[in-house]
């Protein structure tokens, strides 16, 4: 292998560093994006559950519930900010949704570059060796044949390795971004069905909207005026003098 890769260049270090740099991503990606890990199943049932029976989840449970899981940040969130109402609990969710999205997407881009740049390593890997064979010829290399077949075995070693390198990359970036895709809309059901459930069993109601509080000393000046200006001090005829 050393040997190989010694034949293939200096060109063979990016390449070899791309590999291992893709190698370790998958790996970590493969690790943290399992459903087991990112959306447990039965989560949902067991907070409804717990709600239905205490008729309220402490603080702390839910916050140790959304240290644990991406979904559980999700649904504790919802449920921290349920008694201001549908509106606020679901823009919540949807905020700590997109934070874990962006999280779970983490390093899956770079593994794309891998992909992208590898080939492009390699077919210059291949134009570097074709270059050298052709110098090989002016030097001589038609009385010497192993001076081109340094050149010609360094085009073939680097592609070779950029392809190796790219295509698993690429598959892995592909698989990835549909796991996202798959682990989002999973995120969407499981909010909406907990929002349903909420207001199946009655434990959540839509908050009226307020009404708009008159500044005190706005409402102490209008009945200063009024007091000042009686509505029935004035008849429809009767002109209001200004003095100066």
């Amino acid at each position: 292998m050393w040997e190989l890769v010694k034949a293939g260049g200096w060109l063979m270090t990016p390449i070899v560093v791309c590999s291992i740099l893709a190698l370790v991503i998958i790996i970590e990606r493969s690790h943290t994006l399992q459903f087991n890990k990112v959306a447990p199943s039965r989560l949902r049932e067991q907070l409804i559950t717990r709600l239905r029976e205490n008729g309220d989840i402490g603080r702390t449970q839910l916050m140790n519930v959304k240290e644990k899981t991406p979904l559980g940040d999700i649904l504790a969130t919802g449920l921290l900010y349920r008694q201001y109402g549908l509106d606020s609990m679901t823009m919540h969710m949807q905020n700590r949704a997109s934070v874990q999205v962006h999280q779970l997407e983490k390093n899956i881009n770079m593994l794309g570059t891998i992909g992208a740049i590898a080939p492009l390593l390699g077919l210059l890997g291949t134009v570097l060796g074709i270059i050298s064979s052709f110098l090989a010829i002016t030097d001589g290399a038609m009385q010497d044949p192993t001076m081109l077949a340094a050149g010609v075995s360094q085009a073939l070693i680097t592609t070779a390795a950029g392809m190796i390198v790219a295509i698993p990359a690429l598959v892995a970036y592909r698989y990835f971004q549909r796991r996202i895709i798959d682990v989002n809309a999973q995120f969407e059901t499981q909010a909406g069905l907990m929002i349903q459930e909420l207001y199946d069993y009655h434990l959540i109601e839509n908050i009226p909207a307020t009404n708009v509080n008159v500044p005190a000393h706005r409402a102490s000046l209008d009945n200063t005026v009024d007091n000042a200006y009686p509505a029935d001090a004035l008849s429809p005829n009767q002109n209001v003098a200004v003095t100066s």
